[in-house]
């Protein structure tokens, strides 16, 4: 049982992907995307880390400008960090990483019942943790485990019905420990919440596909399918 969930796991994957008609972003030019739909595309479907590297870098771009014109848009701001520390991310640079924690505590910081902003710190943290590990997290860029869990436990109470909350953070909790109960009751919760955007709708589905391995009680699938499903984590090779 545990290995045909195993063997499914990049099945599953594709037909999310395919299934939200998410490549058709691709069709679209670049004029007409925002920062965020560039990110979307990036984090979910580009086939390579080249690809979606010169999107995050195009999202980087378009949030800056529309900063250059309005300084105080909270949505550029919220990309353009979000954009920082994905190519972070992506590259392993370690000025990129600590400059995306700081943009977004100082978010934090200005709107603490800002949902997103919650959501987009709690997820950095625990994403350092999961590529550096504890230690090594927090004496390189800050990273503590403990800080993100609180941040996304926040983010879901602040976030309403979205499925988007508690969607990514119990992704981020199983991708760390697949036995975690409250990322069970989170990967439920979102699998019946509402959808009001794309971005709801991608990582519902993740709940929903993550529900499977975990109802078999099989840890390893689990573990492997949190850190496909999150963003970019169709090029983790550590899982």
């Amino acid at each position: 049982m545990k290995q045909r969930y195993r063997r499914v796991i990049p099945i599953m994957v594709a037909a999310m992907i395919a299934g939200l008609g998410i490549t058709g972003l691709g069709a679209m030019p670049a004029a007409a995307q925002s920062a965020r739909d560039i990110l979307t595309q990036a984090s979910f479907s580009d086939g390579d880390e080249a690809s979606a590297l010169r999107r995050v870098t195009a999202a980087y771009a378009a949030a800056g400008a529309t900063l250059a014109r309005k300084p105080d848009d909270h949505e550029a701001q919220l990309m353009r960090a979000t954009a920082l520390g994905y190519r972070a991310k992506l590259t392993g640079n370690r000025a990129d990483a600590i400059s995306a924690r700081h943009q977004f505590e100082a978010m934090v910081a200005q709107d603490p019942r800002d949902a997103e902003t919650q959501l987009a710190l709690g997820a950095w943290h625990i994403g350092a943790v999961k590529k550096l590990g504890t230690i090594v997290g927090r004496a390189a860029v800050g990273a503590q485990r403990a800080v993100g869990f609180a941040l996304l436990d926040r983010a879901v109470a602040l976030g309403g019905d979205r499925a988007l909350f508690p969607a990514l953070s119990a992704l981020l909790r199983l991708e760390l420990d697949p036995r975690d109960p409250r990322g069970r009751a989170l990967a439920e919760a979102a699998a019946k919440a509402d959808v009001v955007t794309p971005i709801d709708r991608i990582l519902q589905r993740g709940a929903v596909a993550i529900l499977t391995p975990l109802r078999a009680g099989d840890v390893q699938a689990t573990r492997k399918l949190a850190s496909r499903l999150l963003p970019f984590g169709r090029f983790d090779d550590d899982d």
